[in-house]
């Protein structure tokens, strides 16, 4: 089978960079007032600066498929007419901008200049992402397709504003219990923020420039081991099962803020590091791969609360990589979910710190409902 490279990568983020002071700004107060938990999740997670699809006064800038569609433009900067020669697109999203049509349609719907092309769209968490990655590196494996357009992306900004929450709020008010939103929903709005990346896969590395030729790429789901841990337009019940919000009363859509984003804060802390970081070292086996072979290590965070947590569990595992190796740009970007890794990898590329023959090796983390992606690039 042809080999596959990743011939060129992009981002965008929206608008101007947003600090941890500005978040309720752009973001809204619950019922008027400060959050209590948002010194304390930021403390924890290390993240200074982020972007919104959100003027200041909290209104929309951009949808998703627009912010996919200008990460993709952006691909084809130099070479604008190559646009047209994409044999497919395909899409990984947690925010898609609407239940139908698929996301990866409206992003196709706003690129005219593609033709007829195959489109697809993967729903999920982190992992849909690179889910998109794979799908795009076994049509071009294949020989099905000469080339592929992937993306990840997320606009979560609209579903973390103060209005999501507000009827809940008024709610709780009125049965005099705590007017805050619980810890699960609060603590998502200060973790979140919006982006777009893309991958352009090819048959052959570019003529200049770094191309990355994808070595494997493996998935795992952990789904029937674990309850659900993050989840939207749900309820979570008490043995753990997921009432849809399909199943409810329209009125509890709102009073319980059914559409928000939560997450199982317990759940994730005990799961999330040792299960598929831990599957890790099979995998790396499995291909004949040396952890002192790796160059780069590209972990998808969520917060740097795990970055220590992490590192010890690969120790634990015999495949220790040192932090030196390490690059992330959470601090900087924020926590884009599906979007992180293509940020990620594009930023490395930016900074110029890749040689020919470096391996760099992905990992993404899903906590969804415990789903992991790794993936094993050679510079080129």
């Amino acid at each position: 089978m042809t080999q596959v490279f990743i011939t060129k990568t992009s981002s965008f983020l929206p608008n101007e960079v947003v600090s941890s002071a500005d978040m309720e700004k752009y973001l809204g107060y619950i019922n008027d007032k400060p959050s209590k938990s948002k010194a304390i999740v930021l403390r924890s997670n290390g993240i200074e600066q982020r972007y919104y699809a959100l003027t200041e006064d909290g209104q929309p800038t951009h949808t998703n498929a627009e912010m996919v569609s200008q990460a993709i433009r952006n691909l084809f900067l130099n070479e604008p007419e190559n646009l047209s020669k994409v044999d497919l697109i395909t899409c990984g999203t947690t925010t898609p901008d609407q239940l139908l049509p698929s996301h990866a349609i409206m992003v196709h719907g706003l690129l005219p200049e593609t033709g007829q092309i195959e489109v697809t769209s993967n729903a999920g968490s982190c992992c849909s992402g690179m889910h998109s990655l794979k799908f795009a590196f076994l049509s071009v494996k294949s020989g099905e397709k000469e080339n592929a357009v992937c993306a990840g992306s997320e606009r979560i900004s609209s579903i973390i504003q103060a209005d999501t929450f507000q009827e809940e709020g008024k709610h709780l008010e009125a049965i005099e219990a705590n007017p805050y939103v619980a810890f699960e929903k609060d603590f998502l709005r200060w973790m979140l923020s919006d982006g777009a990346g893309a991958f352009l896969l090819q048959n052959k590395p570019a003529a200049e420039g770094v191309s990355l030729r994808i070595d494997w790429l493996e998935l795992a789901s952990f789904a029937n081991l674990n309850d659900t841990c993050m989840y939207m337009g749900a309820e979570k019940q008490s043995d753990g099962s997921l009432l849809s919000y399909q199943n409810m009363p329209q009125q509890d859509l709102l009073n319980k803020s059914i559409l928000s984003i939560k997450q199982d804060v317990k759940l994730l802390s005990a799961q999330i590091v040792k299960q598929g970081f831990g599957l890790l070292s099979g995998i790396l086996e499995k291909h004949h791969i040396d952890i002192n072979d790796i160059d780069h290590f590209l972990p998808h965070m969520s917060s740097y609360f795990f970055k220590d947590k992490i590192y010890n569990i690969l120790e634990e595992n015999g495949i220790k990589i040192p932090y030196e190796k390490w690059y992330t740009n959470l601090k900087e970007k924020g926590n884009i979910g599906a979007g992180s890794i293509y940020i990620m990898l594009d930023g490395l590329i930016q900074s110029g710190k890749l040689k020919k023959g470096e391996k760099v090796l992905l990992a993404v983390p899903e906590s969804a409902r415990f789903s992991y992606a790794f993936c094993l690039l050679t510079v080129c």
